[in-house]
């Protein structure tokens, strides 16, 4: 993904986030609809009546992928998996479980309900499309319709692909989970077999684009790009949570780390600690308590000038649970809300004081030990 998403709503305890990166698609796919698809199947339209249509299979395809990835995250729910949410990205779609499947079951399942709520809608859109050719309605309508149905069909198609972490590659990895009890073992063949329809599909967009369809080609090869990657990057993030599961925090933390006074200047603060020790966040302390933190990004929002003018108390931001953590928390889930909230620097409080720092610095140095001692393949749920 490209930024961090923003919150569209909430459903059923899910938040439905959308990445930047999916108005791209968003226009692209509009544009496509309006100029090529439409006008080829349903001549003679206005151009504002084709923009329309274009718009609203676009729409409509945004509802499918939530509809999609819904299937996957209330499915996942009933196995008793914490579900983080939706987010809308460039691809598509991904809903965010906290945690691996408990078992190969749960994941079979999960990873065929998106599909099949695809296969469903489908059927459905197919139906009210011939009722719609019966009854009369409006040609853009039905033209609509008739986008949708068939783009639910390619939609579940293409997840069906056995390309981890696509749906498919998941199913995948639940039958050879199930049959060999080893998920490191399932996840690292899933992953490979995935990496190589990735590679695969660059080939096809290579292919595409010696052809003279430039823009077919792109896409095909950075759909490829995208699953190669996104199969290597699943199996090395199963490999991190097991190397760090059952490590607290207190064993990676910094017991004794830089604070500031809250009263000191920004200009005080960026010579006497930020050139100094060269972090990028600092805890803020008054009267020995936490009461919240600063982060470069908050300085360079006042102009250099104004250094000598505010305060670090002004400035610094709150405690919240994005930027701290419990010293008992396990050391993968401080990596992933390291990644979640682009943070490389949390503050490990017991209850309002300070215990320690713990940096995504000190995590990789760990993590890349401990594979170089002991091998790729780390002891434990195989």
């Amino acid at each position: 993904m490209f930024g961090r998403p923003v919150t569209l709503f909430r459903l059923f305890g899910f938040e439905v986030k959308i990445d930047v990166s999916w108005l791209i698609i968003a226009a692209l796919i509009t544009w496509s609809l309006a100029s090529s698809v439409f006008p080829t199947y349903f001549t003679g339209l206005a151009s504002s009546t084709y923009w329309a249509m274009g718009v609203a299979g676009a729409v409509g395809l945004f509802l499918s992928v939530i509809i999609h990835e819904f299937s996957h995250s209330l499915v996942a729910r009933r196995f008793g998996l914490s579900m983080k949410g939706i987010t809308l990205f460039i691809f598509g779609g991904v809903a965010e479980m906290a945690e691996e499947p408990p078992s190969a079951k749960a994941e079979f399942v999960m990873a065929v309900a998106g599909p099949g709520a695809s296969v469903v809608l489908s059927g459905i859109l197919y139906g009210i499309t011939v009722l719609a050719g019966v009854g009369g309605w409006p040609g853009p309508v039905i033209g609509v319709l008739s986008y949708l149905w068939v783009i639910n069909l390619v939609l579940a198609a293409f997840n069906l692909l056995p390309a981890f972490p696509l749906d498919g590659g998941r199913v995948l990895r639940s039958l050879l989970w199930g049959y060999s009890k080893r998920l490191t073992w399932a996840t690292r063949i899933a992953s490979r077999t995935g990496s190589g329809f990735g590679f695969a599909l660059m080939i096809v967009g290579v292919l595409f684009f010696i052809r003279g369809d430039l823009v077919g080609g792109i896409w095909w090869f950075l759909i490829g790009l995208f699953v190669r990657n996104a199969s290597i990057g699943s199996y090395q993030q199963l490999l991190t949570k097991q190397v760090l599961a059952g490590h607290p925090v207190r064993q990676f933390m910094e017991e004794n780390p830089i604070t500031v006074p809250y009263q000191i200047s920004i200009e005080q603060l960026v010579e006497d600690y930020v050139y100094k020790h060269h972090f990028k966040m600092f805890p803020v302390l008054e009267g020995g308590q936490l009461v919240g933190c600063i982060t470069i990004g908050q300085i360079k929002a006042f102009p250099r000038s104004e250094w000598d003018q505010h305060t670090v108390r002004e400035l610094s931001s709150d405690c919240t649970p994005e930027n701290t953590i419990s010293p008992d928390t396990d050391a993968s889930e401080a990596l992933a809300q390291m990644h979640r909230t682009r943070h490389s620097r949390l503050m490990v409080v017991e209850g309002d004081e300070l215990v320690g720092i713990i940096t995504l610095k000190d995590l990789l140095e760990f993590l890349s030990l401990k594979l170089d001692l002991e091998g790729r393949e780390p002891s434990g749920r195989e």
